[in-house]
């Protein structure tokens, strides 16, 4: 505070000297010029040197008897850099009241430095003064350092009325205001003066391209991250590692896996962020509606094929892309060597296991692991716990011990929390208490369209047509829209997405006769199809079996057959939860054909294997279904 005060007052009204000549060397000392190199060199070396000691280079300082310009910068320089930037202040001061020298245009840049990282705006803006005041208010290097302190600062305002005024600027101006934009939220206000750049012909560099794929990443905006690509290849800028994550990282956030999967296999040089980058992104595909558990194994593979060390970030994102399953979650800690009791990032693996447990039915392991979080493993649960915990016990089943589990709950129950409930009562067909989480619900959220959705299905269900008809009407009325499902399949590099009934396909006459053909085997095979499961008011029996038949899902596996080689797998991904029939459909496929199926469903991997489901059927309680037919096709 003191040395606050002492700049805040003689500071600003010292006297203006422009460039004063260095003092005259005394005649009667012929050996000065040469002690003074000598002097300085030393300086130098033990102020600048990796291995050099501040408090060394201070006692040097401190015996030379008339230090020049260059050592008084090569000190406030020094300072600048260290954990002590108020020294640099200080020499400063000192440096006015002691020598005949003023700052000149090297001595500035360390000074704002040190202001930067003391956070006190009033400092730099004293030092932004005596620049304009020393005709130094066009040297680019400090109007680029007065634009990272601003910004720094918190002052976004006045960092960009800086960098309006640099009338030359170059491209670390240019940088560091959209590094600062990207970096103060400004994302459109980043890619704004990123066309700006192109359009005053200033050749944008790797520092660039990392702070406009940013500012991509953030705003998601996906296309302009394409164009930024295309435009680092034709400018023929080199893709070092830095700027090649940041691509990848831009690509898996805007939810393009396929982007990043081609850039992470054209990269000649990987490291753990890459491979961490890659996983994280399959990890998190169901917020994006894409699914590939194998090219993820495929990722897990290399990492142990290359013997990489597993980080907590990277063991994470593979324990996240592995939580929908508990066996493979528990394969994954036991093979990686990982101890639940003794490692540090392990203290979100009881929400991991719970989740998988409540994908797998095994109630009593999820009830164990959420009892065990606080008293074992110190940590709190949180209301994404409780929430875990309401859809292990209401998928088996336990409404009611769920909403007593609700009721008792320390925290008040968010959106999750009911959202976990109603959807329990959907598989359990309860309407009453679907009406009520329903309600609760919408109080938290009044624009969540998929409540909405799932209460009318749970409706048509329990084939209350009436109450359907209303809540579309409310629907309409409140503009909101119900989402439509599809199914996608990627086939050599190109994406084929499918709606029910969907026949805009080019190869839409193969995909419907192949249809056909799987209809007519199922039949011969015993499967009946369970028309309950259609979510629709159609009185005609042969429309509701039609209607069913012509599900994207269904149109996607009959395209698989048709577009891949019997060996190959067919991975489909399905934006919403996959239907009961499609599911048993799907299963018995598997098994009449001899192909392996993988559908990724908005919730969980289904994996389809000679007349199997890794899910264990457990998605949904089709128990009477599934016996029904294993019992017709053995």
């Amino acid at each position: 505070m003191q040395f606050m005060e002492t700049l805040s007052t003689p500071l600003v009204s010292l006297p203006i000297q422009a460039n004063p000549e260095a003092p005259t060397v005394k005649s009667d000392n012929q050996n000065r010029p040469v002690l003074s190199l000598i002097d300085q060199k030393l300086f130098t070396a033990s102020t600048l040197s990796p291995f050099s000691s501040l408090e060394y280079a201070r006692k040097v300082f401190d015996e030379i008897p008339e230090p020049n310009l260059y050592m008084w910068n090569t000190l406030i320089r020094a300072y600048s850099w260290s954990p002590e930037p108020s020294e640099s202040v200080k020499i400063f001061l000192r440096m006015l009241c002691e020598s005949p020298y003023f700052p000149n245009k090297f001595t500035f840049p360390f000074l704002i430095k040190a202001a930067t990282k003391l956070s006190r705006l009033g400092v730099g803006q004293v030092f932004h003064g005596l620049v304009v005041k020393s005709s130094f208010g066009d040297d680019v290097f400090i109007l680029n350092s007065l634009i990272h302190f601003y910004a720094s600062c918190g002052d976004l305002d006045f960092a960009y009325r800086v960098f309006v005024r640099i009338g030359e600027k170059d491209v670390v101006s240019w940088n560091s205001m959209i590094s600062r934009f990207v970096q103060g939220g400004c994302f459109d206000k980043a890619l704004e003066l990123f066309k700006e750049m192109e359009a005053e012909n200033v050749k944008p560099n790797a520092v660039t391209k990392v702070g406009v794929l940013s500012a991509c990443t953030k705003m998601k905006d996906l296309e302009f991250g394409r164009w930024v690509r295309s435009y680092i290849e034709q400018k023929g800028i080199k893709m070092d590692l830095t700027l090649s994550n940041a691509m990848l990282d831009m690509y898996a956030k805007c939810g393009s896996v396929e982007d990043a999967k081609k850039l992470f296999d054209e990269m000649e040089e990987k490291d753990i962020v890459s491979w961490t980058t890659m996983i994280d992104g399959y990890a998190k595909l169901g917020e994006y509606d894409l699914g590939a558990m194998d090219v993820g194994e495929w990722n897990h593979e290399n990492i142990k094929k290359q013997r990489m060390k597993l980080n907590c970030h990277l063991t994470t994102s593979l324990i996240d892309m592995y939580s929908k399953c508990v066996e493979e979650l528990q394969l994954i800690c036991s093979t990686e060597g990982m101890k639940l009791r003794s490692s540090p990032m392990l203290l979100l693996l009881p929400m991991y296991y719970a989740c998988a447990c409540s994908h797998s039915g095994l109630v009593e392991e999820g009830r164990m692991f959420f009892n065990q979080m606080e008293p074992v493993y110190g940590v709190v649960p949180g209301v994404k716990h409780y929430a875990c915990m309401v859809d292990i016990l209401g998928r088996a089943g336990l409404l009611e011990e769920a909403v007593e589990f609700i009721e008792k709950m320390p925290i008040t129950p968010s959106a999750s929390v009911w959202g976990a409930l109603l959807g329990a009562c959907k598989i359990h067909e309860n309407v009453e208490l679907a009406e009520q989480a329903c309600s609760r619900l919408l109080e938290l959220e009044p624009e969540n369209d998929k409540a909405l959705v799932l209460l009318s299905n749970i409706y048509a269900k329990t084939e209350k047509w009436d109450n359907v008809s209303e809540l579309k009407k409310r629907m309409r009325v409140s503009g909101l829209q119900k989402e439509r499902g599809w199914s996608s399949m990627e086939v050599n590099g190109t994406l084929h997405k499918f709606l029910a009934a969907d026949n805009s396909h080019p190869l839409s006459k193969e995909i419907y006769s192949k249809l056909e053909e799987i209809v007519a085997k199922l039949k011969s095979s015993g499967h009946v199809t369970n028309k309950s499961l259609l979510l629709q008011l159609v009185d005609e029996e042969d429309m509701k079996e039609q209607g069913l038949n012509l599900h994207g899902e269904k149109l996607a596996i009959a395209f698989g057959l048709i577009s891949t080689s019997p060996s190959q797998l067919i991975r489909i991904v399905k934006n919403l939860r996959v239907c009961g029939d499609c599911h048993t459909v799907a299963k018995l496929i598997s098994k009449l054909y001899n192909r392996e199926i993988l559908l990724r469903d908005r919730y969980r991997f289904h994996h389809f294997s000679g007349g199997n489901c890794s899910c264990m059927d457990y998605w949904c309680r089709w128990e009477e279904l599934v016996l029904k037919n294993s019992t017709q096709t053995s």
